[in-house]
């Protein structure tokens, strides 16, 4: 069977487990990477797209014509429906910029592309992949790097845990793990290894 367009490689992991680093390594291997986060900036941001759609629904969160990101964190992360909201308004628009970003993919020629989506199992985004590869680290690191960062508490960790898919059964779901917690030089080296077993066509 003749592929029509690039291998679609999802790459997501949870919460500080070091998935921006290991698409960073796949970026520099010319990867094509689609960034679901920096995207959701970009429409949240001036003159994004999402804006004016956000801004009706939580008119509190708007600063000089952007959203502010972490007003409306603060206020759909304890309101369910609130964030099914949010979702509903966002997700359609990072979905149209995923296609369009597959479509420029196929027609440059390029055979795998990674696309790279935090949320990815939560959202059932890996039946739009051909393989995925999650990137996990022991509890230990994971809750160090986490709880290091400027506005992480103990509390906001475990709600954010709680709702997310947990890391045993993203590794067993996963076609390929990148463990991040022995050092660089191993995951640049399992991430060498993905793209071989893909471009060999064992994926």
């Amino acid at each position: 069977m003749v592929r029509s367009g690039p291998f679609i490689l999802g790459l997501t992991g949870s919460i500080a487990m070091g998935k921006s680093e290991t698409a960073g390594m796949f970026r520099r291997l010319r990867v094509p990477i689609f960034d679901a986060d920096r995207e959701v900036h970009q429409l949240l941001g001036r003159g994004g797209k999402a804006v004016e759609l956000v801004s009706e629904t939580f008119p509190s969160v708007v600063k000089e014509g952007a959203i502010d990101r972490q007003a409306l964190g603060k206020l759909v992360f304890a309101n369910r429906a609130d964030l099914r909201l949010l979702e509903g308004i966002v997700h359609p628009l990072v979905g149209r910029s995923r296609k369009r970003f597959l479509r420029r993919a196929g027609g440059s020629g390029v055979s795998v592309v990674v696309v790279y989506v935090p949320l990815l199992f939560e959202t059932r985004g890996e039946v739009r992949c051909d393989a995925v590869v999650v990137v996990s680290a022991p509890d230990f690191v994971q809750r160090q790097r986490a709880m290091s960062r400027a506005d992480m508490t103990a509390e906001k960790l475990e709600a954010i845990l709680a709702r997310r898919t947990p890391d045993s059964i993203k590794r067993r779901r996963a076609d390929f793990v990148i463990a991040t917690g022995i050092g660089r030089r191993v995951a640049l080296v399992a991430v060498h290894k993905v793209l071989r077993i893909i471009r060999n066509g064992g994926g």
